[in-house]
């Protein structure tokens, strides 16, 4: 398990090395799209990085003409705002920020009777 602090480290890292043959908005989407397969890597990389600087990445990526890139820049941009928006609560809107609000998506659990549960002859306060 990786701490937090040490993803941060990481990242902030990985942000400024000029070290190295990729360009710093391609290492800031490589780890956006590698985090996202593990909850505690994707909050780690939000809270050190964060959305903005991602979609930062993904606007340098179109302006270097670095399609592929850009492209799974924005596959985890939506990913992340997704995440956001399931963390939320909200469940008014998809995935692409439409409404779900039709009657296909409509809530599909009702309440009912209950099921009783059998006498087992223990204390009630127990």
């Amino acid at each position: 398990m990786v701490s937090t602090t040490a993803v941060k480290r990481a990242l902030a890292a990985l942000a400024t090395r000029t070290d190295t043959a990729r360009r710093p908005y391609v290492a800031v989407i490589d780890e956006a799209d590698a985090a996202r397969t593990d909850l505690r890597r994707a909050a780690g990389f939000v809270d050190a990085v964060g959305l903005d600087r991602l979609a930062e990445a993904v606007d340098a990526a179109d302006r270097a003409g670095d399609e592929a890139v850009a492209e799974r820049g924005r596959d985890a941009l939506a990913a992340y705002r997704g995440f956001r928006r399931a963390a939320g609560g909200d469940t008014d809107e998809d995935d692409h920020g439409g409404s779900k609000a039709s009657p296909t998506h409509s809530d599909h659990f009702r309440s009912g009777p209950g099921i009783p549960k059998p006498d087992t002859g223990q204390d009630a306060t127990r």
